[in-house]
């Protein structure tokens, strides 16, 4: 019986964690009573962070200090790693072998390596394909990814008191980290308004340097929502990714660019349509949504304006016709 489990990595900063996030609730479902220790060889980790309050009963400890294989001579015989602790199952999720053979010191029992893995001709080319083989393979093929169910109470109760039962909710994420990445902005407001003709109600969702985006949207399609903005639930403590991730479990379905966002909504468990430029990131890093559409811009021409509205109302509408 697996009573610990260490899930071993470099660390991870917002998108890194948010891709992870499907993996940590599959991992949570396969092993509901053993504790997890999560290791962030090189110290930092949003898990002890920004969505600390997001794995909030899927992850036990996080490992972060002493010898965690981080350095060069950590691998040396009669260095202790961690402390000397051992767990009865070790995920290593990182592809560099020196470091795969400090994190295997640990491994009482079964031992599952990412930097093993990789050397293989079917090793997966996207990311979280390779979070689901590994899972895969340390629950003898029981486990999968799955939707992040949060376990915070007021996380559930905030994200139903901004957009309630009743309507079909629609998200919206327009944003990127970098313009080229982005479907233009009065493309979404089309979108927009196409879903309120159909009688779902639109749900932006804009971070918090999209404020002249948002205004526009705002002036462009009266009657959709902005639950992160416009606060009335009284739980003002719930905020951030783990509001987004909340609100995702709201919707019917969402569409987003490549990035954070998007990640946000899958791992809430929304139906995603994922926007991408090109395809060989689209591969690499889709994100884990329990349905997923993807669309590439390359597809059709040069640049995210390539994509073309119907290609992406069509496949919205598949979507959501799949989720009734």
């Amino acid at each position: 019986m697996v009573q610990t489990v260490l899930i071993y990595s470099m660390g991870e900063v917002i998108g890194d964690g948010l891709i992870k996030l499907p993996f940590i609730a599959g991992l949570r479902a396969a092993f509901p009573d053993a504790k997890i220790t999560w290791c962030a060889a090189k110290g930092e980790t949003v898990y002890d962070g920004p969505l600390k309050r997001v794995v909030a009963g899927y992850v036990d400890e996080i490992l972060k200090d002493g010898v965690t294989g981080a350095g060069a001579l950590d691998v040396l015989p009669w260095v202790k790693p961690f402390g000397g602790r051992t767990f009865d199952l070790v995920i290593d999720t990182q592809e560099n072998l020196r470091r795969s053979l400090v994190a295997k010191r640990a491994a009482e029992g079964r031992f599952v390596s990412a930097a093993m893995e990789a050397r293989k001709s079917d090793w997966p080319a996207a990311v979280v394909d390779r979070l689901a083989l590994l899972l895969s393979l340390a629950t003898g093929g029981q486990g999968a990814l799955q939707p992040l169910a949060l376990t915070e109470t007021d996380a559930l109760s905030a994200a139903k008191a901004l957009l309630p039962d009743g309507p079909v909710y629609v998200g919206l994420a327009p944003g990127a980290g970098g313009q080229e990445k982005r479907w233009p902005l009065e493309r979404y407001l089309d979108l927009a308004r196409d879903q309120q003709a159909a009688g779902r109600t639109p749900v932006f969702f804009f971070g918090p340097d999209e404020a002249a985006d948002a205004a526009i949207a705002r002036a462009e399609v009266p009657g959709a929502l902005f639950p992160e903005a416009d606060r009335g639930d009284g739980y003002p403590a719930v905020k951030g990714p783990l509001l987004a991730i909340a609100l995702a479990g709201r919707l019917s379905a969402a569409v987003a660019n490549d990035a954070g966002p998007g990640h946000m909504l899958a791992a809430g468990g929304a139906p995603l349509l994922s926007l991408q430029l090109n395809r060989r990131k689209a591969v690499k890093f889709k994100p884990a949504a329990r349905r997923l559409e993807v669309l590439c811009a390359e597809d059709y021409g040069e640049g995210m304006a390539a994509l073309p509205a119907e290609a992406v109302k069509a496949a919205l509408d598949t979507l959501i016709a799949g989720a009734a």
